[in-house]
C-alpha cells in the first residue's frame, strides 16, 4: 500500500505544474529533507532527546551551506531549557494497613504513579470518593458532605453511566470530568493529599485490570498532588475490610447517580512517590539573510515531534513506537530549508529574512515562545511572521491560510496572489492569528502573522505519519505561494500594520485551543491567552483578548494568575477546571502577579461567542 502511495505522490506533479522562475524549489530535495527528519534513526524528534539535537545540527548545517548568517553570536542555535517527560525514580513505595493486616504493593505490577504526580511521602487515611467528580452542571458531586482534607481519596476511572446514551454525562462521549487531570484538580481543590485511581471494572467487564503505562497520561508537569493507580481487586479488598462491596457501590452510582462516598475506617496508606523530572537544554535553529534595511520577515516551522508518542499519541495502543512526524512537522521544516535555499540564491533584497525552526512546539509552543520573549533581532523590525505547520499532505488542493486579519494589508495581498495558484483551494478559516502553533507566539507580540496548513489526516499524531505519504509536489506548490507572498512583503514600500482581531477561535489541529485559556468550549468566557512557558506557579498570560471580561477587568499580557475565586491556580489545568465550574454572569475575584506584585481584580464572566 505504501509503495502505491509513494508512486501516487511522485506522480502528483502532473496536477501541480512547475512554475517558471521557481525552479529553485525542488520536490525531490524537499522530500529528501523530510526523509531524513522522519527517519527511524531520529526516533520522532522528541524535545530533549539526542535525536532532536541531531536534527538541529542538520538544519544548522543547511543554513550554513546556504550562506545564512548566525544571529546568536557565531552559532545558529538558540539554547533554552525545558522540563522533559517525567520518569520513575527508584524509591516508589506503597503500603496499606487494614483489618486484614499490612501489605506492601509491588511497583509497576500492583501500583504505579502517574507522570503528572507530585513527588513526596505521606501517611493518611482513605476515603472512597466514587468517580472523584464534582459536576454542578449535571447535579452530581462525589464529594458532597465529605471532608477529605488531609486524606487520600480512592476514585474510579472514567465517569458514571458511560455507556448510557441517555445519561446526563453526554452519553457515550466522555466529558472532561473523566480525564485523570480533572480528578487530580478536583481532589486537590477539596483538600485531599493524594489520589488513588482504580479501574471501573463494572463498566468494563471482560477488560483486563491493567495499570496505565507510565508517561501516557495527559496532564500538567506537576499536578500538585500525589496521584497513583492500584489494581482494582486490591482496592476491593480494602473496601471489603471496611464492610462494603466495591462492585455494589459502582453499580449503585451508575443506577441513580447518587454518591456512595465514605471513609474506610481502619485503613491507612503510606506512600512514597518518586517521580523525576529532568531539565534539559534544547535549541531553536536560526539563520539570517540580511537585507538592505534593518526590517525583516520571519519564516518558521517547528521541527520537534512526539518521539515515541506516549501521552500525546492518538494511537494509544502504539505508544512506545516511533512517531516519525513526517507531515507534523518535517514538512514545514523542509519548507523552511527549501525557501532558505531559494532566497539565498537571489540578489540582496530590501528586507532581510529570519529563517527559524523551533523546538518544544508539541509541549506547548515552548521554542517560539522563548524566542518571542528573548528575540535575537529587534521585534519592532519584524514585518510579518509566516508559520508552516503540516503542509506536506495537500488533499484535493485544499490549503488553510490563517492570520490574514492580523495585518491591515495581508488579506488584500493574498487576494491578488492566490488566483496565480489555481491548483490550491484556499480557506481563510482562521482570521485572527491565534491557534495551537508557533505563529501565536508572534501574534502576542503584535507582529502580523500568516499560517499555512494543509489539513488534518488520519495519521495525525500516530506512527503512520511517514515520509512515503507526503505529497511532495503539493507541498512545493504551497512553498511557491509562500515565496510569492514573501517576495511581495519584502519589496513593498510599506509594511502591514498589526490588527488585533476579536473572534472565536478553533484549533485546526484538534484538541484544546490556546485561546481563552480554558478553551475547548468548557465554562464561560474569560478571555486570556496563555503563555506556555514554565512559571513556578500560576498561569502566565501571553495576551488578553480585547473587549473580553479579563480585559475589562484590567488584566494584561505578562500577568500571572495565581488565584481564581477561592481556588489556588498552579497550572493551566487548574484554571481550566476552575473556569469550567463557574457560570456566565459570575463575578470572580482573580489574583495575579504583575511585575512581582500581587494585584486583585473582579472579573465578570461572560457567555462565549
Amino acid at each position: 500500500m505504501r509503495q502505491f502511495v509513494l508512486l501516487s505522490v511522485l506522480a502528483t506533479g502532473a496536477l501541480f505544474a512547475a512554475k517558471a522562475g521557481d525552479a529553485t524549489l525542488d520536490a525531490t530535495r524537499y522530500l529528501n529533507h523530510i526523509k531524513f527528519l522522519a527517519s527511524p534513526d531520529l526516533r520522532g524528534r522528541e524535545t530533549g532527546s539526542p535525536e532532536l539535537e541531531k536534527a538541529a545540527k542538520y538544519i544548522a548545517g543547511q543554513f550554513q551551506a546556504d550562506g545564512l548568517k548566525p544571529v546568536v553570536g557565531k552559532s545558529y542555535l538558540q539554547a533554552f531549557e525545558v522540563t522533559t517527560t517525567a520518569k520513575l525514580g527508584g524509591t516508589n513505595k506503597f503500603e496499606v494497613t487494614s483489618a486484614s493486616g499490612s501489605t506492601t504493593l509491588v511497583p509497576n505490577k500492583e501500583f504505579i504513579p502517574f507522570n503528572f504526580s507530585s513527588k513526596g511521602k505521606i501517611a493518611a487515611g482513605l476515603i472512597f470518593a466514587g468517580y472523584g467528580i464534582t459536576a454542578p452542571e449535571y447535579n452530581y458531586d462525589d464529594y458532597a458532605g465529605m471532608d477529605v482534607k488531609g486524606k487520600l481519596v480512592l476514585v474510579l476511572a472514567h465517569e458514571p453511566q458511560e455507556f448510557d446514551e441517555k445519561s446526563v454525562f453526554e452519553g457515550k462521549i466522555y466529558t472532561d470530568h473523566a480525564q485523570f487531570y480533572s480528578k487530580a484538580a478536583n481532589a486537590r481543590k477539596h483538600g485531599a493529599v493524594g489520589v488513588i485511581v482504580i479501574a471501573d471494572q463494572v463498566n468494563h467487564k471482560g477488560s483486563k485490570d491493567e495499570l496505565e503505562i507510565f508517561g501516557r497520561a495527559t496532564g500538567p508537569a506537576d499536578a500538585g498532588i500525589l496521584f497513583v493507580q492500584v489494581k482494582h481487586d486490591l482496592a476491593a479488598g480494602w473496601v471489603k475490610a471496611a464492610g462494603r462491596d466495591l462492585a455494589e457501590l459502582e453499580k449503585g452510582i451508575d443506577a441513580d447517580l447518587k454518591p456512595r462516598s465514605f471513609a474506610l475506617a481502619g485503613v491507612e496508606i503510606r506512600e512514597n512517590v518518586d517521580v523525576e523530572r529532568a531539565v534539559k537544554t534544547v535549541h531553536n535553529v536560526l539563520g539570517y539573510l540580511p537585507g538592505e534595511t534593518d526590517e525583516y520577515l520571519v519564516i518558521g516551522a517547528h521541527y520537534d515531534h512526539l518521539g515515541l508518542g506516549y501521552q500525546f499519541s492518538l494511537a494509544p495502543k502504539l505508544a512506545g513506537t516511533v512517531h516519525p512526524g513526517a507531515d507534523d512537522n518535517a514538512s514545514g521544516t523542509a519548507g523552511v530549508l527549501e525557501l532558505a535555499r531559494r532566497f539565498s540564491a537571489m540578489p540582496k533584497q530590501k528586507r532581510g529574512i529570519l529563517f527559524m525552526t523551533f523546538a518544544g512546539e508539541e509541549l506547548g509552543l515552548l521554542g517560539s515562545g522563548y524566542y518571542a520573549n528573548h528575540p535575537e533581532l529587534p521585534v519592532e523590525k519584524a514585518v510579518t511572521m509566516i508559520n508552516m505547520d503540516m503542509i506536506g499532505r495537500v488533499q484535493n488542493g485544499k490549503l488553510f491560510v490563517g492570520g490574514a486579519g492580523t495585518g491591515d494589508s495581508l488579506r488584500k495581498e493574498l487576494d491578488t496572489i492566490i488566483p496565480q495558484f489555481p491548483e490550491l483551494k484556499v480557506d481563510y478559516s482562521d482570521n485572527g492569528g491565534y491557534g495551537s502553533s508557533d505563529h501565536t507566539s508572534f501574534t502576542t507580540k503584535q507582529i502580523p502573522v500568516l499560517f499555512f496548513f494543509s489539513g488534518l489526516h488520519s495519521d495525525y499524531h500516530k506512527p503512520g505519519d511517514t515520509w512515503d505519504k507526503i505529497n511532495a509536489a503539493g507541498g512545493v506548490e504551497v512553498l511557491r505561494m509562500v515565496a510569492k507572498v514573501m517576495d511581495d512583503l519584502e519589496a513593498a514600500p510599506g509594511r502591514p500594520a498589526f490588527v488585533r482581531v476579536v473572534e472565536k477561535q478553533e484549533n485546526p489541529h484538534g484538541g484544546t485551543s490556546s485561546v481563552d485559556s480554558a478553551g475547548g468550549g468548557y465554562g464561560p468566557w474569560f478571555g486570556s491567552i496563555p503563555d506556555f512557558g514554565e512559571v513556578p506557579r500560576g498561569v502566565k498570560f501571553a495576551d488578553v483578548t480585547p473587549g473580553s471580561p479579563a480585559a475589562v477587568a484590567g488584566l494584561k499580557a505578562n500577568d500571572i494568575m495565581v488565584r481564581f475565586g477561592k481556588e489556588a491556580i498552579q497550572n493551566l489545568y487548574d484554571f481550566t477546571y476552575a473556569l469550567r465550574a463557574a457560570k456566565v454572569g459570575d463575578e470572580v475575584e482573580v489574583e495575579v502577579l504583575r511585575s512581582g506584585q500581587s494585584l486583585t481584580v473582579k472579573v465578570k464572566l461572560a457567555e462565549r461567542h
